[in-house]
């Protein structure tokens, strides 16, 4: 039986995780180094090194806590629910999460972008069944005529497409639209009306 962390334990593994998130989000996986996330925790390597064995254990760890999140939203589609709503519902709530979390969506980018080597399993198994039953459910709605029929996977890609744009590109969206703009306002405003009208039986 593991005995439960002790408070301190669970203070330094957050620093760490913390801090790796800034370090791989700016250097990536190859680039970044267990030194840097070490100093940027406040602790020395050999700590860190007690808490997580290897710049991978680490970087998994990440990835494992980013995909739970990632996928809440899409866990909360309600197949009871009225649809353009809930698909709505769904789109604001990814676009909220590349706004709060945009080192945590370049992170998985980058990962997936390397061919996805330390989350392939969970993307196979757990991603893949969420989504198969996330599909089935717009499926049923499309099969009723309470929305548009469209491919319900491509459907769900196109989601994660507009909205993860907006933290894996800020830098790109913020040039291209100048001071004076609020990417994600503008952006929840023009995907509401996108999807609304594609939506439209």
């Amino acid at each position: 039986m593991t005995k439960p962390r002790t408070r301190i334990q669970e203070k330094n593994s957050s620093a760490i995780l913390e801090a790796a998130l800034d370090v791989f989000s700016v250097h990536g996986y190859r680039g970044a180094t267990l030194d840097q996330i070490a100093e940027m925790a406040g602790l020395s390597k050999p700590n860190l090194l007690y808490y997580f064995p290897s710049k991978e254990a680490v970087h998994t760890a990440l990835l494992n806590r980013l995909l739970h999140t990632w996928l809440d939203p899409l866990r909360a589609l309600n197949p009871e629910g009225e649809p353009l709503a809930e698909i709505m519902g769904y789109v604001r709530s990814k676009l909220d999460l590349s706004r709060d979390y945009p080192r945590e969506s370049r992170l998985f980018a980058n990962e997936i972008l390397q061919g996805a080597p330390r989350i392939m399993e969970a993307i196979e198994g757990d991603l893949k069944r969420l989504v198969d039953e996330k599909a089935a459910v717009l499926g049923g709605w499309m099969d009723q005529g309470r929305i548009a029929r469209l491919d319900p996977y491509h459907l769900i890609f196109s989601i994660w497409a507009l909205t993860q744009h907006y933290a894996d590109f800020d830098v790109q969206v913020r040039a291209v639209l100048g001071t004076g703009h609020d990417p994600f306002a503008e952006a929840g405003a023009f995907l509401d009306t996108l999807f609304s009208r594609l939506l439209k039986p």
